[in-house]
């Protein structure tokens, strides 16, 4: 995710301060990792250096001044460039949990490695069933239910993944130990 990217977007509707952004980013975002607040400011320090946000006032209610800032032309430019840019597949398989099933594959026997995936398969199905509660609650809101999907649909695929691995442990096990 492009931390930067997504502040010009939430500062395309208008001015805002580094905890309103935070706020946004954690609302609109809300099965993503949660911004750290210095994360933030120092990814609007960047955005200011560069010319892609300008200070526009500051306010204090009962606490240090809050800055407020404000998207430049060149700013949505770069927005929009953004977001006119397909995102690649990605090309290489980049997850910890296809490394450590493979590391499991290797190092373990046959009924350890199987162990394993059975409980991993145990605990995204946990997950899938609070993801699918979460998205039909009465509360739930339209990011909930985006962000829900998004992660539930991965979960599916890791999922299907989990299965079929399942059913090739015993072979791939003979064929790296032979």
């Amino acid at each position: 995710m492009s931390t930067s990217h997504v502040l010009l977007g939430l500062l395309a509707s208008g001015a805002r301060h580094g905890y309103e952004l935070k706020r946004a980013h954690d609302e609109r975002l809300p099965r993503a990792r949660p911004l750290a607040f210095g994360q933030v400011y120092a990814t609007l320090a960047r955005l200011q250096r560069d010319g892609l946000v300008v200070p526009a006032g500051q306010e204090r209610e009962g606490g240090p001044d809050r800055t407020a800032y404000a998207l430049t032309a060149e700013g949505r430019a770069a927005l929009d460039r953004w977001l006119a840019t397909v995102e690649p597949p990605m090309p290489y398989v980049a997850s910890t949990l296809f490394a450590k099933v493979v590391v499991a594959l290797l190092v373990a026997d046959v009924d350890r490695a199987r162990d394993y995936l059975i409980a991993q398969r145990r605990a995204h199905t946990a997950r899938l069933r609070e993801l699918t509660a979460l998205k039909t609650a009465p509360s739930a809101t339209l990011d909930d239910v985006i962000g829900a999907d998004f992660a539930i649909a991965h979960l599916d695929a890791d999922l299907r993944w989990l299965h079929t691995t399942l059913d090739r442990v015993a072979d791939w096990h003979r064929e790296v130990h032979s």
